[in-house]
């Protein structure tokens, strides 16, 4: 099979859709398969063993956003793939689709940036039936469109976007994993975050307005506590104001083994924000045997049985989400048993069962795709 992923995001920065497109690069790899990448500026030139092709970009908020260039069709021409792989389109994406289009190469569109929410949120009125417009303009484009969460499907089953499928992201149930929490790293560390044996209230993600970290102040007075922050971004100055004299560990952006003894080392995860599509770090939380506390909106959904593997909190209710937590600070025996449950949710969901899944809507849109083909080149008298 011959793949071109085209991303939005990509190396150098760390998000939640360089991983998965790392992720399924590796696993094309192993596989046998062929790809090439087409990615914002800045990426490196190669990744498992693929080219990567890099278009103009403009920096947003910290990330490069790919521009569209006559770049893209010149190389899924080139290339001439069997099938186009869109991670989070928006403008590049965009392109890649409608080039794929005009190529009669089918393509998967994978729905994972909240675009439409971040509009909301910032209360730019008419904008965000627009972004909606531009979303199911994008995604009507695709062969097939894949969605992280029952709460995206609803979302855009709701603007009638068609050919929509499940598709959930994968976990490494090896680097995330119960047993680091008795490693010498993860001792040093909840050492260094808790000296006195506190709890220890951990986060992992971008510091950025749409993850909300600043609700973290809804903890500020619970006695017996240590907060620990994994990520940065542009939101650290009004994060650090926000929780000004609360007792917080800053980590910094963590990745490979360093991130997996920072999980290893928390107590409970709290992910306070209601835009997620998905929830990745709350299923890496799971895998490490941790308790979740995340909104009762989005992907977190999908992802927290409240009262079994962690609680999810009324959205934009503080005081309920400072409640849940303490309910978990005060009773270890509870964050022992959820943080089971948590391993035990995630136990089908490896990357390479993940993968293989999204192997299968490839092969799907290229069958279907063939027998349009099969079709047209048969006479009309025949058809009938």
């Amino acid at each position: 099979m011959r793949v071109a992923l085209i991303s939005e995001s990509f190396l150098p920065t760390i998000s939640g859709v360089t991983t998965s497109v790392c992720k399924v690069l590796e696993h094309l790899a192993g596989a046998g398969h062929e790809a090439i990448v087409i990615a914002p500026a800045g990426a490196p030139r190669h990744y498992a063993g693929f080219p990567v092709h890099t278009v103009p970009a403009i920096a947003y908020r910290q990330f490069p956003v790919g521009l569209p260039s006559p770049h893209v069709q010149r190389l899924l021409a080139d290339f001439r793939p069997d099938v186009v792989h869109a991670a989070s389109p928006f403008l590049l994406g965009a392109q890649g689709i409608s080039a794929a289009n005009r190529l009669d190469i089918p393509s998967v569109a994978i729905f994972q940036t909240d675009v439409a929410g971040y509009a909301a949120r910032n209360r730019l009125g008419q904008a965000t039936a627009l972004a909606w417009r531009y979303v199911k303009w994008v995604h009507e484009g695709a062969t097939r469109t894949l969605v992280p969460s029952s709460a995206s499907m609803r979302d855009l089953e709701r603007m009638h976007v068609p050919n929509l499928a499940l598709w959930t992201r994968g976990v490494d149930l090896v680097g995330f994993h119960p047993n680091r929490k008795n490693s010498p790293d993860v001792t040093a560390l909840r050492q260094k975050i808790a000296p006195n044996h506190e709890v220890i209230v951990g986060y992992v993600g971008r510091m950025a307005p749409e993850k909300q970290v600043e609700r973290f102040r809804a903890l500020r007075g619970i006695s017996g506590i240590r907060l620990a922050l994994v990520g940065d971004g542009p939101s650290e100055p009004q994060i650090a104001r926000a929780l000004e004299g609360m007792p917080v560990t800053w980590l910094g952006r963590l990745a490979g083994s360093e991130l997996s003894t920072a999980y290893a080392s928390f107590d409970i995860f709290v992910h306070a924000g209601t835009e997620e599509t998905f929830g990745q770090t709350l299923q890496e939380a799971h895998a490490a045997g941790l308790p979740v506390v995340a909104p009762a909106a989005g992907g977190p959904l999908d992802l927290v049985t409240h009262g079994e593997n962690g609680y999810l909190f009324i959205p934009d209710d503080e005081r309920d989400l400072r409640r849940c937590v303490e309910r978990l600070v005060r009773d270890p025996s509870v964050r022992n048993r959820m943080g089971e449950a948590g391993r035990r949710t995630v136990l089908g969901r490896s990357w390479p069962t993940v993968c293989d899944v999204l192997m299968g809507h490839y092969e799907d849109v290229i069958d279907e795709r063939a027998a349009i083909r099969s079709m047209t080149a048969i006479p009309l008298y025949l058809q009938r």
